[in-house]
C-alpha cells in the first residue's frame, strides 16, 4: 500500500526542522504527525521547547511548535509500506527537502528523528553553511530505549531555539 507524508509544518521563523521518515499507520489514521499514543515525540519535543505539548489539542501543538521555531516534515514523500516499521519501506519517493529548506531563512539545524530519516535525509540534502545536521534516537515505541535516555539526546536541540 502506498503511504504519503503530511504537508510540512513550518514558518518563516523556523530555526529547527525535525525530519521523520514517513508517518506510521496510527498517524495516518489520525491525520496527525506522531499520532501513535506510545510515540514519545510530543513529550520529547515538549521537553526541548518547555511546553507541555501532550496536554494540547493537535492544532495547538502545531502552533506551539511554530511559535517555538520548530518545524516538522518527513524525508519520504511517499512509499510502499506494509504496517508502520521503517524496515518495511519500499519504492521510496523522496521529499523535496532542499526546496523546503530554501524557504526557511532562519534555519539553524535539521534534526533527524531516527536512523532511517538520518540515512535518507543526509543522502538527499546538499550542504548548507550555518545549518547543523543532528541525528536523534527515534521517538518511536519500536525503538525501545527509555524515554529518559532519548530525552537526554534530544536536549541538544535546545541550543537552536534560544
Amino acid at each position: 500500500m502506498i503511504k504519503r507524508a503530511f504537508d510540512p509544518v513550518v514558518s518563516a521563523t523556523t530555526r529547527l526542522l525535525i525530519l521523520g521518515s514517513l508517518p506510521g499507520d496510527a498517524s495516518l489514521q489520525a491525520g496527525q504527525y506522531y499520532g501513535h499514543p506510545q510515540n514519545g515525540f510530543w513529550r520529547l519535543v515538549g521537553g526541548v521547547t518547555g511546553v507541555d505539548l501532550v496536554a494540547l489539542p493537535y492544532p495547538e501543538r502545531l502552533q506551539a511548535l511554530k511559535s517555538a521555531g520548530v518545524g516538522l516534515w518527513d524525508v519520504i514523500a511517499s512509499a510502499k509500506r506494509s504496517g508502520s516499521l521503517d524496515t518495511a519501506i519500499r519504492d521510496v519517493e523522496a521529499a523535496d527537502l532542499d526546496r523546503l529548506i530554501d524557504t526557511l531563512p532562519a534555519l539553524r539545524a535539521i534534526a533527524f528523528n531516527g536512523g532511517t530519516a538520518a540515512r535518507l535525509g543526509r543522502r538527499r540534502l546538499k550542504p548548507r553553511a550555518g545549518v547543523e545536521l543532528i541525528d536523534l534516537p527515534s521517538s518511536s515505541p519500536a525503538y525501545t530505549r527509555p524515554l529518559t535516555e532519548k530525552a537526554a539526546a534530544w536536549s541538544v536541540l535546545e541550543t537552536f531555539l534560544q
